[in-house]
């Protein structure tokens, strides 16, 4: 869907008080006749439109020689079961004469809060302006989504400390997919932003959108050290729950091995008495009662031999943590 607008910032005009001196081309949603509409009303190559239709594009900035043209990585919602899968699009930025085009494969919030007037006092009196204004709004919705995946990341984590299941790992993987995503496309926005601070076609920025730029730098740093820590706290969560889950594993396992040696005595002694061939005391005919008698005391023998050894090397450990404390309150009395 392709949209003209001519009022953006009017209502929110900067100090200097000037007008709107360009159009604003929004190409949102974006379809193959949208496209072709685009290559027959503006100069664009077909190359630049690819680029921007790849999902994997990264921010760069080129010059050719109609204009200027701009790909920046910015945050996108998606329709996932679990609704905290996030992902990020290119968004492709072209600066003409007195026209500047954005185009974008889906729908964006930081597009609709422009196109609506909900931002602050951003610079965009002129197109350069207009252009660092979206990449600081993109940096704070960054940040709003990183907190957002935080606090998700902390509810999953207190489901998984009452049970383990698979729907919670599944969606700390989706969170942890999602800080990837945030990582490459902010790192990649803060070498395009430092190249706009040194790019010739952004040297007519004035003081004010020159500070601007410098606080969207620190935004955008800001938001990458927030994906870096909070990536860091979720691989050790992961890493963490992944021990627990072996833990519980061999602890179970544990238990099985103990159960199956416990049988394997009564289990020996049936098959004994099950073969068909001459055995001793067959001939008496409370010998059933008496192999299932012999089976139940062989079991519970075992199981209490098992248990009794666990019992002694837990108490043994006990006296061996006890010997070493006492012999650390010995030396710090020396």
């Amino acid at each position: 869907m392709i949209t003209i607008r001519n009022t953006i910032g009017k209502s929110t005009a900067g100090p200097s008080g000037n007008e709107i001196d360009y159009t604003w081309v929004d190409a949102r949603e974006v379809s193959r006749d949208d496209i072709a509409q685009l290559q027959e009303d503006y100069p664009i190559e077909s190359e630049l439109l690819a680029d921007i239709m790849d999902m994997d594009e990264q921010a760069r900035i080129e010059k050719e020689d109609e204009y200027v043209a701009l790909i920046v990585r910015i945050p996108a919602f998606s329709d996932d079961a679990h609704g905290i899968n996030q992902y990020c699009v290119p968004l492709g930025i072209v600066m003409m004469e007195r026209t500047i085009i954005t185009i974008c494969q889906s729908d964006s919030v930081i597009l609709e809060d422009f196109a609506r007037n909900r931002f602050r006092h951003y610079p965009v009196d002129t197109m350069e302006g207009f252009v660092i204004s979206i990449m600081g709004r993109a940096a704070l919705v960054y940040i709003r989504l990183l907190k957002y995946l935080n606090r998700q990341k902390n509810r999953v984590e207190e489901e998984l400390h009452r049970s383990v299941r698979n729907d919670e790992l599944i969606q700390l993987l989706s969170i942890q997919k999602s800080l990837v995503y945030f990582t490459t496309s902010l790192a990649t926005n803060e070498i395009l932003l430092e190249k706009l601070q040194k790019s010739p076609y952004f040297r007519k920025l004035d003081e004010e959108e020159r500070e601007f730029l410098e606080d969207v730098i620190i935004d955008n740093k800001q938001a990458i050290e927030m994906a870096n820590i909070y990536s860091s706290i979720l691989t050790g969560t992961m890493d963490a729950f992944a021990s627990v889950i072996s833990n519980n594993l061999s602890f179970i396992m544990r238990r099985l091995t103990v159960i199956s040696i416990a049988f394997m005595f009564p289990t020996f002694l049936v098959g004994y008495y099950g073969m068909n061939i001459a055995l001793p005391f067959q001939s008496l005919p409370s010998m059933m009662y008496i192999v299932l008698g012999i089976s139940l005391f062989a079991a519970l023998v075992s199981t209490f031999i098992l248990s009794d050894k666990k019992r002694f090397l837990r108490g043994k450990g006990k006296q061996d943590y006890a010997s070493k404390k006492k012999e650390k309150k010995r030396r710090n009395r020396i």
